[in-house]
């Protein structure tokens, strides 16, 4: 399985928070799935540390690189299908981690209840 870890997710991972259960920090960590960040993501933690909302490693490309995940680039097709889709959700990076995961057919691994309403793969933290 493919996996798309969404921002909040991604951070309670690299804070190695107790809110994110023991067996899925494994199975993050344990290297045998891919997984992958949309570069939404990457934005989205730059915009929360930036207002001073966040506080996450400065070398946070370097430490997924390290971790063995991919950034999942954001192409023409993923930003026209998350235009697409309809506004059970406002967030617009969470609509963009959608698109790429119905694009590439990638399951993600998220914690927000809203992504039930679309039609796409999930595993709930």
């Amino acid at each position: 399985m493919s996996l798309l870890i969404d921002t909040r997710v991604l951070i309670m991972w690299l804070a190695a928070s107790q809110r994110l259960s023991p067996e899925l920090t494994e199975r993050i960590s344990a290297g045998q799935e891919a997984i992958q960040v949309s570069a939404a993501t990457l934005f989205e933690v730059e915009l929360k540390r930036t207002a001073g909302k966040l506080s996450c490693p400065d070398d946070l490309e370097a430490q997924l690189a390290d971790a063995g995940f991919r950034v999942l680039s954001i192409t023409p097709e993923h930003a026209s299908a998350a235009g697409r889709l309809p506004l059970h959700h406002a967030d617009p990076i969470d609509r963009l981690i959608i698109g790429q995961a119905r694009c590439e057919h990638l399951t993600i691994l998220t914690a927000d209840q809203r992504f039930r309403a679309y039609n796409v793969d999930l595993l709930m933290a």
